[in-house]
């Protein structure tokens, strides 16, 4: 079992700082190629907790993910953060794990060293050893990253972006095509994480996922969001054609 609270230290530079809740999104919009890919979202996220991103395949969950934390810009509209707009500060409080990891060419304990020297830590190595702890990783520390198994990239990555105590941590299918054991590791970490505070947002195709991990659900179709409810209301009875459709197993993923 793999130690929940490890890469979590107890202060931290970015817990001192306003919490950067609510976030809101008015008639953002994305084109790109001639195509508007994101059209017009309007969204509210007030608190902590975990949020679930589902929908079919080019609904644009990636990508509004991607205008959330700033790594491109959307065409119209605005995004706040507790009414501060998306500027590099607010950049520096979040994180993201992709679907495929992004390893250095180093050794697994490099891999974060790196992370961690981008930020005034005075504990670096306590929160390298943490985030090792957290991943199941202590025994690999000096193999190279990038001949770890899926699942050990999986974690390492999550653990790295953990040790830099983010106050929001968006996951864009960080568990896709691994094996069930990987799932649950994976899993266990971003409940742990959600318990200390971090503002979990999560997307996945799988609908069990969603079930043990979400507080609520966004559901994103062609380009919109078209409801935003709490998980046991869209699991139960969602309020839209499309929802249904999705928790019926009729809508295409």
């Amino acid at each position: 079992m793999l130690d929940r609270t490890a890469a979590l230290p107890a202060a931290g530079v970015m817990r001192a700082a306003p919490s950067l809740l609510p976030l809101e999104v008015t008639g953002v919009t994305f084109e790109a190629g001639g195509k508007q890919l994101i059209n017009g979202i309007d969204l509210k996220l007030a608190g902590a907790g975990r949020t679930v991103f589902m929908g079919p395949n080019g609904a644009g969950k990636s990508l509004l993910f991607r205008l959330l934390h700033g790594l491109i810009k959307p065409s119209s509209g605005s995004i706040t953060w507790n009414g501060r707009p998306l500027d590099e500060t607010v950049r520096k409080r979040q994180a993201m794990v992709f679907q495929r990891p992004v390893l250095l060419r180093r050794s697994v304990a490099a891999n974060i060293r790196f992370a961690l020297e981008l930020r005034p830590f005075e504990d670096r190595e306590e929160r390298l050893s943490q985030a090792l702890k957290l991943a199941g990783l202590e025994h690999l520390a000096q193999r190279p990253a990038r001949v770890l198994s899926g699942g050990e990239q999986q974690r390492l990555a999550l653990a790295r972006a953990l040790a830099l105590e983010p106050e929001v941590l968006f996951l864009d299918e960080p568990t896709s095509s691994l094996d069930p054991g990987s799932v649950a590791a994976i899993e266990d970490i971003i409940l742990g994480a959600a318990d200390k505070g971090c503002k979990i947002m999560l997307v996945t195709h799988d609908r069990g996922q969603a079930e043990r991990i979400a507080d609520d659900v966004v559901f994103v179709h062609r380009g919109q969001v078209i409801e935003h409810t709490p998980a046991d209301e869209f699991f139960r009875l969602p309020r839209t054609p499309q929802a249904r459709e999705l928790i019926e197993g009729r809508l295409v993923f």
